[in-house]
């Protein structure tokens, strides 16, 4: 594969909402078949994260891979880059590029990589160093505020990633400017790299702390496609309140002997546990 290959795929899929949680099923099974194929990623983030993607992909975005360029396109940044899975899986199954890229994810020759960069259709924004993909949302909203675009700008954070300062200053950014066109979903699975949130460095009152910043503050089951993509229909993107969405997760969601063990956040599964983990996500 060279990188250089161009894909052009003008089908836009449109999931009914009541067909989201189908959809991330299928999105968990490419996930365990990359990593373990590569032997290689990060399984428990990237499966804790996959319904808000499958939302946000299958159903809120504005985005197209035939509307990259345009200025008036919703955006999405994964500022939690080591889950780079989930969200390469959802664009290659919304033609953002070839699906046969996730069985060579890893190799040299491939342009997806273990951090997401913008050398990968779809992806805006170089991502993987924790704190960072916050501060860019902010800035595009803020931008398209000025140049009055209409497009809306989305960002996932990792709970454990708001131990990192730059994210509460960009929070007080985007409620100083007003900024309803950003949303903050923070992806709350309750773990960190070996150990818990709690026992590592606590975040909580996270609510009250959100609330505190300016921002309109939501809970949703993080886990429920359809739960998700229904409140982000609901928000407000037109008023002067950013938006946080605390979505409740479990790591390693949708594979019983992975969910809520930080071993999981970068064990690779073996042929025999990937072939386990499969028949759990028959639908």
């Amino acid at each position: 594969m060279q990188l250089k290959e161009q894909f052009v795929d003008c089908t836009r899929i449109d999931v009914p909402i009541g067909q989201l949680n189908a959809q991330a099923r299928e999105i968990r099974r490419k996930i365990l078949k990359m990593i373990t194929h590569a032997r290689g990623g990060h399984i428990g983030a990237s499966l804790s994260e996959t319904d808000i993607l499958t939302a946000l992909f299958f159903h809120t975005l504005r985005l197209s891979p035939e509307t990259m360029a345009d200025p008036d396109r919703d955006r999405f940044v994964l500022s939690k880059g080591h889950a780079s899975e989930g969200l390469y899986a959802v664009l290659a199954e919304r033609g953002f590029f070839p699906k046969a890229w996730l069985d060579n994810y890893l190799k040299a020759d491939c342009p997806l990589t273990i951090h997401p960069t913008n050398q990968v259709p779809g992806v805006e924004a170089n991502t993987g160093a924790l704190g960072h993909g916050f501060s860019i949302a902010v800035g595009m909203a803020l931008g398209a505020k000025k140049a009055r675009r209409p497009c809306r700008v989305f960002v996932l954070t990792g709970d454990g990633e708001l131990q990192e300062g730059s994210n509460w200053e960009a929070a007080m950014s985007a409620a100083h400017f007003k900024l309803g066109n950003l949303t903050w979903i923070i992806d709350n699975n309750g773990l960190q790299l070996v150990s818990s949130i709690k026992d590592t460095m606590g975040i909580e009152p996270l609510e009250d702390k959100l609330r505190a910043f300016g921002f309109d503050t939501r809970h949703v089951d993080g886990n429920n496609a359809e739960n998700v993509a229904a409140l982000l229909d609901a928000l407000d993107y037109d008023g002067g309140v950013p938006h946080a969405v605390i979505a409740k997760t479990v790591k390693g969601n949708g594979v019983s002997f992975m969910e809520n063990v930080p071993e999981w956040h970068h064990r690779i599964p073996t042929e025999e546990e990937c072939k386990k983990a499969l028949q759990e996500l028959v639908s």
